[in-house]
């Protein structure tokens, strides 16, 4: 989330699609309430009527995976009725830059797509430069080539009646809703979206926050309170997670994952420090180095030397243009490339899409552990459907681990709000802390590698790895770890420091090996002043809920991201009713901005030469409504799902996204435009079940709730296939199939696309055959193995099925 979830209170319009946001992120509610009881208006976009859309204003349906489409045509709406909030758009984003000449789109495809390797040559997207290499810019955004322009020609193709054709929702309701939306464009006002995965489970999931983000930009809601672009996290500590590095691309604080090419640290850096010549940009990412070296000494402690690059050539590298994410990884084991697997904390043979293929590759593996707290599908996959247990050689081994509440540590939530956690209870029986299952397994691997040396003993030797007290895990020596350390005696900025002093915060760390950092973006989070994650101060001296001494907030408290463009180019806010920040001609009050520059404007109204572009993370300063650096084009664009209902792309000759990887073994069927599966099927969470249902399904209240695996449909479909509420059906689609109890219900209904009648199912994932009898199993059998070109999520939330009464 660019805001926070109290942030959603001060919204005066809230835009939940690809949410369920009442069932699936509840506390999220609160503030969704709070805002309402202000005035605000909630619009619910849903293939289903959920129970957010309940408490809706307004509902109104799409078919799954044309959100672009549906986005498409608020766009086309905001930019044809003149809707923006042009000085906003002009000065702070890249709407007003101006694009080379090599740039086109055409027919669905942009400038520089090669059929042969399926990719773009984004220097056809580059922009015009000055000779000082600074951007080509018209603030009055009427060059024809400018941003904005190419905009307003691009999504000019979204018309009411082709938006509905393909989205199945009424004119109407578009107008409804983008009329609604827009009318936050206005000074002072502000809207804000809530998302989850409904839109980034597509093979277009990065270009539909994309899209909205570009919405965000045009009406001038990111910075402000009220506002943003806010991505709902599934987990309590999804956020924390990805923070620090959950994700094969990245390392902690979203440095990059080394490349083959990156030979040497010096390479490495010169690779991915972006550059600018521009005095105006701050380009935050310019410091990489800091972080990069600081982060390597965080690694291998006082065996990273300059002499030794630092450890850089003891950490893995990607290779060149090969990707290593979820799906890679279950597809090359289930080609047997590698026989080793933990399946730590995760339960996949359910919540993987294409979980068949999953539950195959298991049985390539010599090994598997499987680190949990109950029995489930994962670990006991040898002995499930379809599975002979005597033509099986993985040999698993189960470790009991501790629950939340039976350890210590800090999770960090959605708003970014970096919370201490304590221990309530000790697990019981033999199960463990994650961390003290960690420490164990770790000082084992080490000990064998002195003993045998292996391969590459190196980096095993050289970790630093001193986080225990008294024999056990210590998070609280991880957590100032991750803050990070002055390594010698040394000064910053006017200030002198010892060594082994907690570093106070990221702008003090350094490229020379003087300091080190688990993770720049938390370097602040634990220092000489104690465990910021800690703090509970429910005082909020802001006015607008930003609660400045509850917890800590990443980066360095700020509780609103790129806050400084909540503010005119002279510092006064646009909504004077809920600051975030304001210039009191001295220095900035509020939240921590985003930087500490002045102004852009001095009160005369002359540039100031001390001051930044508002959006620091950006080389040039700006955020972008256009985006050259995605893999499927710099302006989001509607296509088809890989499996959908209908024949041709309404928009283009390009049917689905062109730069799509796809999986070819025998386990990766699928079909599309196929009579034998007619129904669009998307899956989805329920309150009382938490994610596959490994901790839930064993409790027999929740179970008494939610006894049974189902699968929603409309009473128009009901009719056709004869079925009636209660009975039992089969769910079938290219892969797989699942039996589960009908719930004929309004809460569906079907679809007119491009005139033709289209039907849609949704079925929840949270159930497996482990437990409980005849609960039903996963609905991740039927989803296929197919990912966004940006990220490789999966495409779980459109495909294709049959259903039928069993």
């Amino acid at each position: 989330m660019t805001n926070h979830w109290i942030d959603i209170g001060n919204s005066d319009c809230i835009l939940v699609m690809g949410s369920n946001a009442a069932e699936n992120h509840p506390i999220s509610m609160k503030w969704v309430m709070k805002a309402m009881e202000n005035g605000a208006t909630l619009l619910s976009v849903d293939p289903r009527f959920t129970r957010t859309s309940a408490k809706a204003d307004f509902y109104t349906a799409l078919r799954s995976g044309t959100d672009i489409a549906f986005l498409g045509g608020m766009i086309n709406y905001i930019i044809e009725n003149e809707l923006f909030f042009s000085e906003y758009l002009a000065w702070y984003t890249n709407a007003s830059f101006i694009l080379g000449g090599k740039y086109g789109f055409e027919d669905g495809l942009f400038a520089g797509y090669n059929p042969q390797t399926r990719s773009y040559d984004k220097s056809y997207w580059a922009f015009e430069r000055e000779p000082s290499g600074i951007p080509k810019k018209d603030v009055t955004l009427r060059h024809p080539r400018c941003v904005f322009q190419q905009l307003k020609k691009h999504f000019s193709r979204y018309t009411l009646d082709k938006v509905s054709a393909i989205t199945g929702t009424p004119e109407e309701d578009l107008l409804k809703v983008y009329k609604t939306y827009a009318a936050s464009g206005e000074k002072g006002k502000a809207a804000t979206i809530m998302y989850a995965m409904g839109w980034t489970q597509h093979t277009v999931g990065v270009q539909n926050i994309r899209a909205m983000a570009i919405i965000q930009l045009l009406l001038g809601n990111m910075g402000v309170a009220g506002g943003g672009v806010n991505a709902l996290r599934g987990e309590s500590n999804v956020q924390g997670s990805t923070d620090h590095c959950l994700l094969w691309h990245i390392w902690p604080g979203y440095l990059k994952t080394p490349r083959s090419s990156n030979v040497s640290l010096e390479a490495y850096n010169k690779k991915w420090t972006p550059k600018t010549s521009d005095p105006l940009s701050a380009n935050w990412w310019g410091n990489y180095p800091k972080y990069s070296v600081s982060f390597l000494k965080s690694m291998f402690g006082v065996n990273a030397t300059q002499k030794t690059d630092f450890g850089y050539d003891w950490l893995p590298k990607a290779d060149d243009g090969k990707t290593y994410s979820w799906l890679d990884l279950f597809d090359a084991m289930y080609r047997g490339e590698f026989t080793g697997f933990f399946a730590w904390g995760q339960n996949p043979a359910c919540s993987g899409a294409n979980a068949n293929k999953n539950r195959k590759a298991f049985a390539k593996l010599d090994w598997m552990v499987n680190v949990n707290l109950f029995d489930n599908e994962t670990g006991s996959f040898w002995y499930g459907p379809g599975m002979d247990p005597k033509k099986i050689k993985t040999e698993v081994f189960f470790l009991p681990a501790a629950a939340s509440v039976e350890k210590e540590g800090s999770i960090t939530n959605s708003g970014r709000w970096s919370q201490w956690r304590y221990k309530a209870t000790d697990a019981p029986g033999d199960a463990r802390p994650d961390g003290d299952i960690m420490v164990e397994l770790f000082d084992k691997i080490r000990a064998l590698y002195r003993r045998r040396r292996g391969v590459f003993p190196t980096p095993i030797l050289n970790l630093k790895w001193d986080y225990t007290t008294n024999g056990k895990f210590d998070a609280h020596k991880v957590a100032k770890e991750i803050n990070g350390y002055f390594q010698r005696d040394v000064t910053v900025k006017g200030k002198n420091f010892k060594a082994g002093t907690l570093v106070p915060s990221f702008a003090f760390l350094q490229a020379d090996g003087s300091t080190s950092s688990g993770n720049w973006l938390y370097c602040q989070s634990y220092t000489e002043k104690g465990n910021m994650a800690a703090r509970r101060s429910t005082v909020d001296k802001s006015g607008i809920g930003l609660y400045s001494e509850w917890s800590w907030c990443w980066p360095v408290n700020r509780r609103i991201i790129y806050n400084r463009a909540s503010v005119n180019r002279r510092g006064v806010p646009w909504d004077q009713e809920h600051p975030v920040i304001r210039w009191t001609g001295e220095k900035w009050a509020g939240d921590v901005p985003d930087g500490g520059w002045p102004p852009m404007l001095d009160a005369d109204g002359k540039l100031n030469p001390k001051t930044k572009y508002p959006f620091i993370m950006k080389p040039e300063g700006h955020a972008h409504v256009f985006g050259p650096g995605r893999a499927d084009g710099p302006f989001p664009e509607h296509y088809e799902p890989l499996e959908c209902p209908i024949e041709k792309n309404l928009m283009s000759a390009q049917f689905v996204n062109p730069t799509i990887k796809e999986f070819t073994t025998a386990a990766d069927a699928r079909a599309t435009c196929d009579p034998r599966y007619p129904i669009v099927a998307s899956t989805y969470r329920v309150t009382e079940h938490w994610q596959t249902g490994v901790l839930t399904r064993w409790q027999p209240w929740l179970l008494e709730a939610q006894p049974q695996s189902f699968c929603e449909m409309s009473e128009e479909l009901g009719k056709l296939r004869g079925i009636r509420n209660g009975d039992k059906v089969i769910v079938e689609s290219a892969r797989g199939k699942v039996e589960a109890v009908a719930i004929v219900t309004k809460r569906f209904r079907p679809f007119k696309i491009a005139g033709a009648t289209i039907h849609q199912v949704g079925l929840p994932w949270c159930y497996g055959w482990v437990t409980p009898k005849d609960g039903g199993d996963s609905s991740n059998l039927l989803t296929p193995s197919i990912g966004d070109p940006n990220t490789l999520i999966p495409e779980t939330k459109a495909f294709m099925v049959n259903v039928r009464k069993a």
